[in-house]
């Protein structure tokens, strides 16, 4: 079973980034658990959601506590929130940012980590730029599929289309593809 971990904030869309990453693992056939964790329901407060992709039933229920993979939506979360808690050590971690890894303030924590498995993106403003929205989520999703290749591009522009219509899901899937293509393309 691989578990990831989405760490944002209240209006960026953590929860509907968890919902779609189980979309698409539901589109190549495995099983797959969305939920989210959250205090104050407010615009801008931490907010945790929770997703696990495996082959085999899914039967646990609980938060994430040892994630296979981290995706931070607010990179003003690293130091506010202890959201490499419980990382495995091979894990993985895509934080939305312009800034490149070794210029975020976690470089005692990355050291001891597998370097090929950090990855920054700006994910942000592919949002603004492709759907004149800050929203990271979608951006995201894709470049985790980039980075991990625990899921396809090709099942996360499917789960876009489920979700989204006319230009949204137009403009989603053109930030995904950008945002792939630049993790791909990438040194992180």
């Amino acid at each position: 079973m691989f578990q990831i971990r989405v760490h944002g904030r209240g209006g960026q869309g953590v929860v509907t980034a968890a919902e779609m990453l189980s979309i698409a693992a539901f589109e190549e056939g495995r099983h797959a658990q969305a939920f989210p964790s959250f205090g104050s329901e407010r615009t801008g407060a931490p907010v945790v959601a929770f997703c696990r992709i495996s082959d085999r039933e899914i039967r646990s229920r609980e938060p994430i506590v040892e994630a296979d993979a981290v995706i931070i939506q607010d990179p003003t979360l690293l130091h506010q929130v202890p959201v490499f808690a419980g990382l495995k050590p091979d894990g993985y971690v895509l934080i939305n940012s312009q800034h490149k890894i070794g210029e975020l303030g976690i470089d005692e924590f990355a050291a001891s980590r597998r370097v090929e498995r950090f990855c920054s993106l700006p994910a942000t403003e592919l949002g603004v730029r492709h759907i004149g929205r800050p929203i990271p989520n979608m951006p995201l999703l894709a470049g985790f599929a980039a980075l991990s290749g625990v899921i396809r591009l090709e099942s996360v522009i499917s789960a876009i289309n489920s979700r989204f219509k006319g230009q949204v899901a137009s403009g989603n899937i053109s930030a995904a593809e950008e945002a792939y293509r630049l993790v791909k393309e990438a040194s992180c």
